[in-house]
């Protein structure tokens, strides 16, 4: 029998956060429509189209939380399958790899199966361990050597970021409620992915405000000094605000800000770096105004595994 009192409490960090991006993503749109009327000749097109696939994402995020768990372990395991998708399709392969990557694919609904079933032995050493020796037998067997050391990298590197560091966001809805905890995993999750993406929209508007120095000008010219420092405050004071969700005390929560901006920061460095090998800005053009789905989870690829075993070191004992 559905009991709406244990759901509401179960639900409530979810409501309180998805109350506070409601009202972010509404002063947001009312000031694109402001900004639209008082400079009728500028072209705010761009601008909009960002903020109308924020309200699509942020709404099928909170649903696949408040709904069911495994909605948001679907929504997650999707995630990684279009980011590794996006990925292969940059990257230069060989026909031969074509073979292997059916099994790279394979790999994500057994990753996030084990995540359904919080067998946390196998989820954590599927991918390192058992995909990571798998790849080069399985190219091994293709009979072409020209080229494997390659291919063996760029396979096994997509499948640990996209798919193995992105499975971690999933694992930590496992997270059980604990008295230093009490929003349990999912206010965890919401804590991480906010962060996170407030630290991309932070760096880029503290950047275009004040951004003088690049900080890595053949990388991405556009990432200036100036914008990682906001960046970095900014996400800094909302982990502190934010401290309902993840429970941590004062230090814990600058900490954890640190972390997640620093991380996240590098993630996307790392990621323009191979898009801008691969000579293109965008991964893809599947989320309107944000380019492709990994332009989208770059930074997470770094800030959640680190910041998962950040708090399993610090609240729950191994395993998970």
């Amino acid at each position: 029998m559905f009991n709406f009192v244990e759901w509401f409490h179960q639900a409530k960090p979810v409501i309180q956060m998805g109350t506070i991006v409601l009202g972010l993503l509404s002063f947001s749109t009312a000031l694109v429509q402001c900004l639209q009327l008082l400079k009728p000749k500028s072209d705010f097109s761009e601008l909009s189209k960002r903020i109308r696939s924020w309200w699509l994402m942020a709404t099928l995020f909170f649903l696949s939380l408040i709904v069911h768990p495994d909605a948001s372990i679907v929504l997650f395991a999707i995630t990684s399958f279009l980011a590794l998708k996006e990925y292969f399709t940059l990257i230069h392969t060989r026909i031969e790899d074509h073979r292997v990557l059916f099994w790279a694919f394979l790999s994500i609904p057994i990753q996030f199966w084990l995540v359904k079933i919080h067998w946390w032995a196998v989820f954590v050493i599927f991918i390192p361990v058992y995909m990571f020796l798998f790849i080069p037998i399985r190219l091994v067997m293709t009979g072409k050597t020209a080229g494997i050391v390659e291919s063996i990298a760029k396979i096994q590197w997509g499948l640990m970021a996209f798919v193995f560091c992105i499975s971690h966001i999933a694992y930590m809805l496992n997270l059980p409620t604990i008295p230093a905890i009490p929003g349990g995993g999912k206010a965890l999750v919401l804590y991480l992915v906010f962060l996170t993406e407030i630290n991309d929209v932070a760096q880029y508007i503290w950047g275009k405000l004040f951004g003088r120095t690049a900080i890595a000008p053949s990388v991405s010219p556009k990432k200036t000094l100036a914008g990682f420092i906001g960046g970095v405050l900014t996400t800094v004071i909302l982990a502190v605000l934010l401290r309902f969700l993840s429970g941590f005390d004062l230090t814990l929560a600058i900490a954890s800000g640190f972390l997640i901006s620093l991380s996240g920061f590098i993630g996307d460095l790392v990621v323009s770096a191979i898009k801008r090998d691969m000579g293109v800005k965008d991964s893809g053009a599947l989320i309107p105004g944000h380019g492709g789905m990994l332009d989208r989870i770059d930074s997470l690829t770094y800030s959640a595994p680190l910041f998962f075993h950040f708090v399993g070191y610090m609240f729950y004992p191994a395993p998970h």
